[in-house]
């Protein structure tokens, strides 16, 4: 059997309603965050728009009790964005989700990995019918 290059694993995502509170993007998004101190510096570590990374951000702070993501203006460095505590503690929150759930699943996750190709997936066929 052929080593799988590709990560197998189950994302979770904690829905309110129809928006996504937070998951594996937002995560990244808050760890960024966390690291450069600022939305845009975080969007373009992520390859992602400005206005991209404020939506997601505006969208966990609407979702929460307060605000994950706080943010300060003006100063020589024009303002910057910083985690709440309350963003610290969902984090870790969920990242602790993620790994019990990596964990309750992991003999699922050994099934699919036999049944997975172990190089990713076939280019798509045109004409096919399915």
């Amino acid at each position: 059997m052929q080593k799988h290059s590709h990560v197998i694993a189950p994302r979770l995502r904690i829905l309110l309603a129809e928006a996504i509170a937070i998951g594996p993007g937002k995560a990244e998004l808050l760890h960024r965050i966390e690291e450069k101190g600022s939305i845009s510096a975080a969007a373009r570590a992520m390859n992602m728009s400005y206005r991209r990374a404020w939506l997601l951000v505006d969208t966990m702070n609407r979702s929460f009790v307060g605000p994950l993501v706080g943010t300060a203006t003006g100063g020589t460095r024009g303002g910057g964005a910083f985690l709440t505590d309350l963003g610290k503690e969902v984090l870790a929150h969920y990242e602790a989700m993620e790994e019990k759930a990596n964990t309750a699943l992991q003999e699922d996750i050994d099934q699919f990995r036999q049944w997975l190709r172990p190089d990713g997936p076939l280019p798509p066929s045109h004409g096919n019918s399915e």
